[in-house]
């Protein structure tokens, strides 16, 4: 029998909730074949099994949370079809009888031996438990490689404490005469309270020994930010967070649980809205023209699989931009006090799905065409609304677009998502009249112009302040509004 657990799956990836399960108990099923599919704080996971043969016993079921590492299925592999179990089997079953045979051959000559002594006995019989390999170790094939996670030291709540073991004593901070002993943290964690104004002495711990975890910190921030008008929180950062009032005195009410990716969601915008000084710059682009040749061109890019929308057209501008910006391109490390300016250029994109907002990336923009873009934008979209985008398709943006024109509005301030600078909100473009000027054929009456009506495409630019000035914030917007009312502008540039 071999025992099937859940394998790493992603970097700070701790547990996920069932999603489906795809086999049966007397299911016969392969290596790699899908057994499991795991929602994690970001995406939906299909777990493929590391062995073959038949499932004995599934542990899981829909809607629980499973940690990694723990126990998904039993599966008896001495029945798979290639018959290495079996082998393994026969050849451990024939040990054991050679060994059975062995100890029983000694005994007829141990018996009648007067000579020995009975205190003998006790040695041999200890012996033997202190040789024993240990239980999970003699149940596992000798092929059979489990994927496990070291275990880590759960807080009063049953959460993972930060950090993949604690640290041992003799590490601990330096006690400081002045305010008495550190606060037992990590680095990362102290890095997340400063960037985020809270004071690490004031949070308490809920890991062994007091130890703080990132959730105490949130914690902490949470209930600060929930105590407007309430007394400052003492310094074990005793402020509660405020509780619900009784919402089923005024009628009836529905209650839902918070999916893994809303709660990732909103902790990883909560924080960004925390950390980052945010501002958000407005224009507008005449995208008249763009419009026409969208249309003249749709058909080519669906042929090859995309769908020629504004979005696709924008990534290409993005990332055209951001070689003349680079400092769009950018994350801020303040725990070293750097500025760190990829190189590469990945532009992240807005998904609209029934679990919530995901932002899968497409790779190295800069080097692709705008079909090519088109093609993997439309793909990307459909395998975020239908559950498929890994882990890492939503890693590693540069900068990020969020078009809301599909559903409509005006304006609006997206917030940056961090570690990145700075990101691009398209609302719903509409018909506007604009003042022309005549150019210089304008005729003698000393008419200057006209009004004519244009498409005028609504852009809301917000940005880390801290990294980047308003100066060169309107001055990327309007190169960015220019090469979509010149897409000429885009090859000329390259």
């Amino acid at each position: 029998m071999t025992e099937f657990k859940v394998p790493e799956l992603g970097e700070n990836v701790e547990s996920a909730d069932v999603a489906r399960v795809l086999v049966n108990v007397g299911d016969t099923i392969k290596k790699e074949q899908p057994v499991l599919e795991l929602e994690t704080d970001k995406a939906t996971i299909e777990v493929p099994s590391s062995v073959a043969g038949v499932i004995k016993e599934v542990k899981v079921k829909k809607g629980e949370k499973v940690q990694v590492g723990a126990v998904i299925l039993t599966v008896d592999d001495s029945a798979s079809g290639n018959g290495a179990g079996a082998s393994a089997a026969a050849a451990k079953s024939a040990e054991s009888q050679d060994t059975k045979g062995g100890e029983a051959a000694q005994q007829p000559k141990e018996a009648p031996s007067k000579e020995a002594p009975p205190k003998e006995a006790a040695p041999k019989e200890a012996a033997p438990k202190e040789a024993a390999p240990p239980p999970a170790a003699a149940e596992r094939p000798p092929d059979h490689k489990v994927l496990s996670m070291p275990q880590r030291p759960t807080g009063a709540r049953g959460e993972a404490v930060e950090g993949r073991q604690t640290p041992p004593p003799e590490v601990a901070p330096p006690p400081r005469p002045d305010r008495g002993p550190a606060a037992p943290a990590s680095p990362s964690v102290r890095r997340l309270a400063r960037e985020i104004g809270v004071d690490i002495n004031q949070v308490q711990g809920s890991g062994p020994a007091g130890r703080i975890s990132l959730d105490d910190v949130k914690d902490n921030a949470r209930r600060v930010l929930t105590s407007v008008g309430s007394a400052a929180p003492s310094a074990g950062g005793a402020a509660r967070v405020r509780p619900l009032p009784d919402l089923q005195k005024w009628g009836e009410v529905d209650r839902q649980p918070w999916s893994n990716i809303r709660r990732s969601t909103a902790e990883h915008l909560s924080y960004a809205w925390n950390a980052i000084p945010h501002v958000t710059q407005f224009d507008k682009a005449d995208v008249t023209a763009l419009e026409a040749l969208r249309k003249a061109h749709k058909d080519r890019v669906e042929k090859a699989g995309g769908n020629l929308t504004v979005t696709a057209i924008l990534v290409k501008v993005l990332a055209t931009a951001v070689r003349q910006f680079p400092q769009f391109n950018a994350s801020l490390d303040t725990e070293r006090g750097e500025i760190v300016y990829r190189k590469y250029v990945n532009i992240g994109v807005a998904v609209d799905t029934d679990r919530g907002l995901l932002v899968p990336v497409v790779r190295n923009a800069d080097r692709k065409n705008i079909t090519e873009i088109a093609v993997e934008v439309s793909q990307l979209a459909a395998k975020a609304r239908d559950r498929k985008l890994t882990l890492d398709e939503m890693s590693g943006g540069g900068m990020s677009i969020s078009n809301l024109g599909g559903i409509g509005g005006t304006y609006f301030t997206p917030i940056v998502n961090w570690p990145e600078v700075a990101i691009l909100g398209v609302s719903r473009g509409a018909m506007e009249p604009v003042w022309v000027p005549s150019g210089t054929g304008a005729q003698s009456s000393g008419a200057a112009g006209q009004f004519e009506p244009r498409l005028m495409l609504p852009l809301s630019l917000s940005y880390d302040h801290r990294v980047i000035d308003g100066a060169d914030a309107i001055r990327f917007l309007r190169w960015v509004a220019e090469a979509i009312e010149q897409p000429f502008l885009l090859s000329l540039i390259g």
